[in-house]
């Protein structure tokens, strides 16, 4: 397998992730900059939940949390790897493989050892961290968390993420346009 870090700086690619709590505007933001023409891979979670509920299971991750888990953690590596096979010098990628990790820390569930390989062998190059942000805060059907929640997710995020050595940029709380002029400023560094 092919270390991310060495692999980026040969190519000078950035795997880009951004993360942060349920309802910070990760979703909106990843929609845009496709729109914008950036190669962007969507939060898989919400896959696996609707799989889930077609098998008859409404909440996966609060049922059976270590199965939703390594599910997770299964899609999270395939888009790593197809966004290392990309032509585009940016991918941006809604959720990482630590968030996997920081989720398992909120619900205080424990996890085999190949989750902290899995993100000790995946690396990304930049990580932007969107705030907990009330007034954009809305629940949907796959969302189950209430804003307080959300904000003590967001605190695991940030604990997991500096673990693996990762340096959080902090998007600042504006539109979605000035949010990923911020982003893109923040790359062309």
């Amino acid at each position: 397998m092919i270390k991310f870090a060495a692999y980026s700086k040969k190519v000078g690619k950035e795997i880009v992730v951004i993360i942060g709590g349920p309802g910070s505007g990760k979703t909106t933001l990843i929609e845009k900059l496709t729109e914008k023409g950036y190669t962007c891979y969507p939060e898989v979670s919400r896959e696996v939940t609707l799989e889930a509920r077609k098998n008859g299971i409404e909440q996966l991750f609060l049922e059976k949390p270590l199965l939703f888990s390594e599910l997770l953690l299964e899609g999270r590596k395939k888009q790593f790897h197809s966004a290392v096979a990309e032509e585009a010098d940016i991918v941006f990628i809604d959720r990482g493989l630590p968030d996997v990790l920081a989720y398992m820390h909120y619900i205080g569930d424990s996890y085999p050892a190949f989750f902290d390989e899995a993100c000790r062998d995946h690396k990304y190059t930049r990580i932007f961290f969107l705030p907990p942000w009330e007034e954009i805060y809305t629940a949907d059907d796959a969302r189950y968390e209430n804003y307080e929640q959300a904000k003590l997710i967001a605190d695991h995020l940030q604990e997991t993420y500096k673990n693996y050595g990762y340096n959080l940029i902090e998007v600042p709380k504006d539109t979605p346009d000035n949010r990923i002029l911020f982003i893109l400023g923040q790359l062309s560094e």
